[in-house]
């Protein structure tokens, strides 16, 4: 058993190990014992950090939604031309559900429910601030001349979001998250095409 840490410590582990195990199990089959084991302490103790499982994963999808997020305005503040701008993003987002690959197995368990659970609204909330950055985005890029004045932005951005969603549920068929990188390119210069053209 581990020694005593202090409640963010422990609670930053919990939540490490219930996105690893979300990486190989579904989130529904997971059980605090499983947790608590992964961590090396007893499901008492877990307890004694989140009050229900439901917790566990609400502060599991926060930390997804904070981590992401800061990734991804990184990605996007490292550029100096929108268009390199967005293919940042796009590339830190498949980064990530490479190294955290459980993330998005919790994200589509929790889609499939039909209750507005507190997960889901965390989801949601990720998802607004990721649109609006690649809203901001697009805006430069028609500001600068890199896109076309008639570039539909809501649709770009949903196109762009979908993309990531769709190399992940493959990857998630296969087995292999690192496959993302090795499709990353081709797909990206497809969308890149598409936008500059618009309509």
């Amino acid at each position: 058993m581990q020694t005593r840490l202090p409640t963010e410590e422990r609670q930053a582990e919990i939540v490490a190990a219930a996105l690893n195990l979300a990486r190989d199990i579904s989130p529904v089959s997971i059980t605090t014992g499983d947790i608590a084991t992964a961590v090396g302490v007893s499901q008492g103790a877990v307890f004694k950090h989140f009050p229900t499982k439901e917790a566990i994963w609400v502060a599991s999808m926060a930390w997804v939604h904070e981590s992401l997020l800061a990734k991804l305005v990184e990605a996007a503040q490292a550029q100096t031309s929108a268009v390199r701008a967005l293919e940042a993003v796009f590339r830190a987002h498949v980064d990530f559900v490479v190294a955290h690959p459980g993330a998005p197995r919790i994200i589509f368990h929790e889609l499939q429910q039909s209750t507005d659970s507190p997960v889901k609204q965390e989801v949601r909330a990720l998802l607004q601030a990721y649109r609006r950055l690649l809203l901001s985005q697009f805006k430069l890029g028609v500001r600068s001349g890199e896109l076309p004045t008639d570039l539909d932005p809501d649709a770009a951005a949903t196109t762009l979001v979908g993309i990531v969603q769709g190399l992940v549920m493959q990857s998630m068929l296969t087995g292999k998250p690192a496959a993302m990188k090795t499709q990353a390119d081709g797909v990206f210069a497809i969308y890149l095409r598409g936008i500059r053209a618009a309509a």
